[in-house]
This record gives structure tokens, C-alpha cells and sequence, in this order.
């Protein structure tokens, strides 16, 4: 066994390398960006070492640092986790001819299968289903059109080189697709350094059905039964279960040979996942091989009860595989949310800002699981990944792992970003994914139950969020008292007593564009709400900080958090923000119409109009790059673009004005 192994990954995968490397004696060395400097897997492991500014390509992906990191610690393994070089057959390399073990399969295994479409044709001469479509190697987009326009649309165009959604675009007929590519192709080059692309039949309501296999040294490998994957927002997983739901015995069998044969046939070593392509009659295709660990391999752990990171890093040390096919065991259902900093309203476009209020769930072994990289204070940056956190449930079957991820959602709190707990919370609930009706599609399809309209606070709400800026204004007065040389006195109070005036005052909510009193009469007993000719009587604080409040004859709990002059509101798994404003001080009017903002920070890839265009509501106007994805900016309404600011290439902050549109 390794005495000291690298992690050459940051956030909630290097967290859990370190849990699992401590599970087994061995000592661990983190690696750092400025950004994360005093990140949580910093702090957890034994020792960490600087590597370079915030930008990925200077730091997680700075393959000479990161080995003179693991040379100077005297590291004799390093576990890549997943993303940055976690699939570069280079660095494999790298870690090899350096005479440090790379706790994962060997260069070849991942050069064979990072190669998407080399890989197709792999599995093709090893008898593995493949979905109709063009895996070649010439590029001239008038070769590639006639290519989708014989296999017949709609078509999936995918970078050949990479995952993740990146690269990705699904084109639904022939006039669409040399913009699609060329967006694709622009996407797959800023993402993996390669613009190849491969193109393939989209098939209607697929599955993503994936299989996690594992392989030794000694030549064994095993499946461990699969995951459905099928819930995503831009190509890109959302929500995750083990093990796929309908799935019979003897697909699963077939599915996991499958998986076995395609491992098989680039002798594979390491945790890897074969995913596949499904269609609602059962038929399955090979889609891809990822040669590293997924994101969602705790929900295979859930139902397995087996540790795969402590297998990795045996399996690198020489050890076979614990478990034979036949010894490997399957029980009860699994599920996995993943926790962005994204808002979904605005097309899921990640959020940044400081996690100024961060509560997760209680984890409970065994049945509820929070696998995350950040803390409370820390910052959510544009230099990588959105995810907060994995939510990770285990029930003895769907219907209670469904409730347990319902209760779990319902109980976490996060403030300082734009978050996608609420919609997940919805998806989960929905009638498609509670009843297991599946497929990559379930987000448009439910979109009318995944995005309601927004009915604006409650009496509820406006009765929470009164009471508690009372308390905070009463324990401010006290601060105040205590301070002060004279603390008994009277304008040290907030009882409403007010000169020639009567004991009672208005606070005033904004939601929007929305103003929502509250009326508040003082009173020895203590205070009196009137909203909406209802009123409220206040039941006290709780030792966890939550507020009972009771409002006519119904009474509840709420949890507000005050972040400047917002409260935000948790209660029963829905987050309200109501703007505290003075009574007499309406709310600001809406100072951005005629105007589009960047709506988070990002590179501006293109400028699609020019100087006194005339153009129409929808149509695309600039494009910009963030965490590594495209977002393009359209018109809100038909005019004439007035200004341009920024030019392409060009790096713009969040809420910046990129263009003026007159009406």
C-alpha cells in the first residue's frame, strides 16, 4: 500500500479521495490554485502544495506543477478524480515516466476510449451495440452536413474528445446545422484543445443508462450494476439513481457483459463507467467509456455498501479486485441531486458569490449523504465548476429513497448565490420522475410543472420575514443599551413608543416590482401584525434559530436569514427573499429596460450584430463564455442596437452592459 498519494483535483472529489485515503492509513497531499487557498480539501489533507494562479490551464491543469508538487512530498501515487486531467492520456504518461503510480487506467486504455469516435469503431469489432451515425475522421462541414442529412434528423453533433455536455448539440433539422456546428466545434475547442466532432441519430425519449465496471492488474474485471442518468439540464446530469428503475434481470445482465466485453477490450484497469444509450423499448446503445470515476458514484456505493475511491487506490497498488462477479451484491435504491450555484429560471446560468449561508441536511450513515467541497464564507468563483454539493439518499426501495430526498432538499439552506435546490425539489416531486418515467428530455417535457409562475409572498412570508426584523431591531436596541452610558434609556428601546404618535408602526416588503405592508401595533403583551386584515401573534425563537410564528389559526416554522436589506425565508423546502424598504420609499423602477447585462462573468466569444442593427425579440445578439459554456445573449424585444461595449474576447463582469438596445 502507498504511504502518501497526490490528489490532483480540488473541491468535493478531492474531500472524498481524503476520507477514503485516511480509511486506509495512507497520507495525503492537496494542490492549489490562489482561488482555493483556503478551501476545505486544503485544510483536510495532511499537506498541500501551491500551483498556480486561478485559471485551470495554469493550475489543476499544469501537469509540470502538479508533478513537481507530488516530487518535492514524496508522493508515490496521485488520484486524478474526475475532470481537468483526470482523462489525459498524457499525463498518465507523465506520472509514469516520472515513477509515480496514476491511480487509474494506463495511457493507452484512456487514449483508445478518449477518442470518441475511435472508440465507436472499437467497440464495433468488439460486438457492442452502436447507435446509427458517422464516427470518421473528416471535419469540412459540408462532409459532416451531408453525413447528418443521411442519417436523418434529429442529430446529436458531440465532441470527439470530451463529456460533460460540452461540444454538445442536438439539431433538429438540416438548415440548423452549420450554426450548431460551428458552435459545437467553437464549444469542444475551448473545452478539450480539440475540435473534433462525431455525429450521431438522436434517438426519441433515450435513457442514459451507464454501467460502472472495475478492472486489476491481474486481468479481472466486474460490472457493478448500472445508473440511470437521464434527468439533464443542457446536456448535463442533474439527478442520478441506482440501480435504473424497470430495468429487468436479463437486460441488466446484457447490459453489464456489455460493459465487461467493452473494458475488455482495451485490458482496462481502474474504476471506469460505459455508458449507454437506451430506448424506451429497452434496445441499448454504446454512447461512450469514461476512464476515470464519475460524479455519481456514490449512489453505486449506496446499493453496493462498497467503497470504490479505497478500491482504486488497492487496485493501483497492485491488489486484485475484493469481489468476484458473483460475490457482488445489489440492495435497495439510491438517488443523487447535485447542488449548483446556477439559477434555472435564467436557462440554469451559474451563480457566483459568497456562500454567506450554507445549511445542509443532517447526514445520517447509510441513508442520507452531503459529499461537498465548500463551507460556509466560501466563495463560488467563475474560474470552475458550480457544484456546491452531491445529496446523496439510500431507501430500501424508490418510493422511500424518493421521500428521503424530498425531506433532505426540503432541509437545505443557501444563501449568497442563486441555487437549483427548489428545482430539484420540483423534478423530484414531478409526475414524471416520482412515477419513473424517464428519459434526457423529462426537463422540457415537465416544464410547466418545473417552472410555475411565481405567486409572489404569502401572509405567511411578509408575517416571518416582520417578526424577525423586529427581533434583529430588538437585539440591535439591546446591543445598542449595553453600549451605552445610559442603558434604561428610552431611545434605547423598540417598544413603538413614539411621541404624540399611536404605538405603531409599518414596515414595507418588496418582491419585484411588488410592495407589501405590514402593520405593526405595539402593545404590553408584545407585538401585533395586521396583514391583509389577518393577524399575527409571535410564538418565540427556537434553540436552533428558527422562528415559530403563528398567523390567525395556523402556526408555523421558518428559519430567516437577514443578507443586507434581504431576508431569506426557508420553510418547508421553499426559499422566499423579500427586500426590507421603508414605508414611505417605493420600490426602484426597473432601470435595465432597453439594456442587456452580462449575467454572470465570463470571455465574450462573438459579437453578432453590429452599430445600428435593426433586430428582432429573440434574435441572438452577442455570445459569452463562463465556466467553459456558451450562453447567448438575445434580444428582450424588437429595436435598434444603439452601443456596443465590448468587443470578442474581451472578459466582462456580471451585470456589466454589453450592448444598448433602443425600442
Amino acid at each position: 500500500m502507498f504511504r502518501k498519494i497526490l490528489i490532483a483535483n480540488r473541491g468535493e472529489i478531492a474531500c472524498r479521495v481524503i476520507a477514503a485515503a485516511r480509511a486506509l492509513g495512507v497520507r495525503t497531499v492537496a494542490v492549489y490554485s490562489d482561488a482555493d487557498r483556503g478551501a476545505r480539501h486544503v485544510r483536510l489533507a495532511d499537506e498541500a502544495r501551491r500551483i498556480g494562479p486561478p485559471e485551470a490551464r495554469s493550475s489543476y491543469l499544469n501537469v509540470a506543477a502538479i508533478l513537481a508538487a507530488a516530487r518535492e512530498t514524496g508522493a508515490e501515487a496521485i488520484h486524478p478524480g474526475y475532470g481537468f486531467l483526470s482523462e489525459n492520456e498524457d499525463f498518465a504518461a507523465a506520472c509514469a515516466k516520472a515513477d509515480i503510480v496514476f491511480i487509474g487506467p494506463t495511457p493507452e486504455a484512456i487514449a483508445a476510449m478518449g477518442d470518441k469516435s475511435a472508440a465507436k469503431r472499437l467497440m464495433e469489432k468488439a460486438g457492442v451495440p452502436l447507435v446509427p451515425g458517422y464516427h470518421g475522421e473528416d471535419q469540412d462541414p459540408a462532409f459532416l452536413q451531408k453525413q447528418a442529412d443521411k442519417i436523418g434528423y434529429p442529430v446529436l453533433i458531440k465532441a470527439s474528445a470530451g463529456g460533460g455536455g460540452k461540444g454538445m448539440r442536438v439539431v433538429l433539422d438540416s438548415k440548423s446545422f452549420a450554426t450548431a456546428l460551428e458552435s459545437a466545434k467553437r464549444e469542444a475547442k475551448s473545452s478539450f484543445s480539440d475540435d473534433r466532432v462525431l455525429i450521431e441519430r438522436y434517438l426519441d425519449r433515450p435513457r442514459h443508462i451507464e454501467v460502472q465496471v472495475f478492472g486489476d492488474t491481474q486481468g479481472n474485471i466486474v460490472y457493478l450494476y448500472e445508473r440511470d442518468c437521464s434527468v439533464q439540464r443542457r446536456h448535463q446530469k442533474v439527478l442520478e439513481e441506482a440501480p435504473a428503475p424497470g430495468l429487468s434481470a436479463k437486460r441488466r445482465k446484457e447490459m453489464g457483459e456489455a460493459a465487461v466485453a467493452a473494458a475488455k477490450s482495451i485490458k482496462y484497469t481502474g474504476a471506469g463507467t460505459v455508458e449507454f444509450i437506451a430506448g424506451q423499448d429497452g434496445t441499448f446503445y454504446f454512447m461512450e467509456m469514461n476512464t476515470r470515476l464519475q460524479v455519481e458514484h456514490p449512489v453505486t456505493e449506496m446499493i453496493t455498501g462498497l467503497d470504490l475511491v479505497k478500491w482504486q487506490i488497492e487496485v493501483a497498488a497492485g491488489s486484485p479486485l475484493p469481489l468476484k462477479q458473483n460475490e457482488i451484491r445489489m440492495n435497495g435504491h439510491a438517488i443523487e441531486a447535485r447542488i449548483y450555484a446556477e439559477n434555472p429560471v435564467k436557462g440554469f446560468l451559474p451563480s457566483t458569490g459568497t456562500l454567506r449561508h450554507l445549511r445542509a441536511p443532517e447526514e445520517r450513515p447509510g441513508s442520507v449523504r452531503v459529499d461537498t467541497g465548500v463551507r460556509q464564507g466560501d466563495t463560488i468563483t467563475p474560474h470552475y465548476d458550480p457544484m456546491i454539493a452531491k445529496l446523496i439518499v439510500w431507501g430500501e426501495d424508490r418510493a422511500i429513497a424518493l421521500g428521503r430526498m424530498r425531506a433532505a432538499l426540503a432541509d437545505y439552506e443557501i444563501v449568497g448565490v442563486s441555487t437549483n435546490v427548489e428545482f430539484l425539489a420540483r423534478t423530484v416531486a414531478s409526475k414524471a420522475f416520482s412515477s419513473a418515467d424517464l428519459d434526457t428530455g423529462l426537463i422540457e417535457r415537465s416544464r410547466a410543472e418545473l417552472f410555475p409562475a411565481d405567486a409572489g409572498p404569502s401572509d405567511e412570508d411578509l408575517a416571518a420575514a416582520a417578526l424577525a426584523e423586529l427581533l434583529a431591531e430588538q437585539a440591535q436596541a439591546a446591543a445598542a443599551a449595553s453600549a451605552s452610558a445610559d442603558p434604561h434609556s428610552p431611545w434605547n428601546t423598540v417598544d413603538g413608543w413614539r411621541l404624540n404618535l399611536g404605538s405603531h408602526h409599518e414596515l414595507v416588503f418588496a418582491f419585484g416590482e411588488q410592495s407589501h405592508p405590514v402593520q405593526i401595533h405595539f402593545a404590553p403583551s408584545g407585538y401585533r401584525l395586521e396583514i391583509a386584515g389577518r393577524e399575527t401573534a409571535f410564538g418565540g425563537r427556537e434553540e436552533d434559530g428558527v422562528l415559530q410564528v403563528t398567523l390567525g389559526d395556523a402556526s408555523f416554522r421558518v428559519r430567516a436569514v437577514l443578507d443586507g436589506a434581504h431576508w431569506h425565508l426557508f420553510r418547508d423546502g421553499a426559499h422566499r427573499v423579500l427586500a426590507l424598504q421603508s414605508a414611505q420609499t417605493a420600490p426602484e423602477p426597473d432601470t435595465a429596460a432597453g439594456t442587456l447585462a452580462a449575467p454572470m462573468p465570463g470571455k465574450v466569444l462573438q459579437v453578432l450584430v453590429q452599430a445600428g442593427a435593426k433586430v428582432a425579440k429573440g434574435e441572438p445578439l452577442v455570445i459569452l463564455e463562463a465556466m467553459k459554456m456558451e450562453h447567448t445573449i438575445a434580444a428582450p424585444h424588437d429595436g435598434r442596437v444603439a452601443e456596443i461595449h465590448f468587443k470578442a474576447g474581451e472578459q466582462v463582469n456580471e451585470g456589466v452592459e454589453l450592448l444598448r438596445l433602443e425600442r
